[in-house]
């Protein structure tokens, strides 16, 4: 939900906030920072790519800025970028977003980030509950659900049983 006074991107960009927040057309929306399960989860997921990163060609990172239009930024929980970005902010989808459930995320609001991503071009998004450790995957094609913990991205799968 926005809050605060109008801001300008230039303004949202070259200011840190803590916790970071979504930019969505000139206001600040707070991020559900997450509680234990949320966060463990968060770094298993990074750290899983991370280590994974020369074998398969990609780049991950947790919480960085992905400018979805031009005056809408979101911040998923992890990202997999195809090869190595050359930029700070990602201004071109990447290929995997993972959002983590918190208690208290509005499914409307994050039924839009969705479609945002979606529409920006990102092949996958991942959205797993850290408790139940299912969700769905979403692709441009439709939405599957996962009950086992295996989320999938073309080549890729993860298994969260193993963390």
């Amino acid at each position: 939900m926005p809050t605060g006074t109008l801001i300008s991107v230039e303004e949202y960009l070259a200011t840190s906030y803590e916790p970071d927040c979504d930019y969505v057309d000139g206001h600040l929306e707070q991020r559900n920072v997450g509680e234990w399960d949320h966060s463990k989860l968060q770094l298993a997921i990074g750290a899983y790519f991370f280590a994974r990163r020369k074998q398969w060609g990609i780049s991950a990172a947790t919480e960085l800025r992905v400018q979805v239009k031009p005056s809408r930024f979101r911040i998923p929980d992890v990202c997999v970028v195809l090869g190595e970005p050359n930029e700070q902010i990602l201004t071109r989808p990447p290929f995997l977003c993972v959002e983590i459930l918190s208690p208290d995320d509005p499914a409307l609001e994050l039924r839009i980030k969705i479609d945002e991503y979606l529409d920006f071009g990102v092949s996958y998004v991942w959205v797993i509950d850290p408790m139940a450790l299912s969700g769905e995957m979403h692709t441009p094609r439709g939405i599957e659900r996962v009950r086992d913990g295996r989320f999938r991205a073309d080549r890729f799968e993860i298994d969260l049983a193993q963390f």
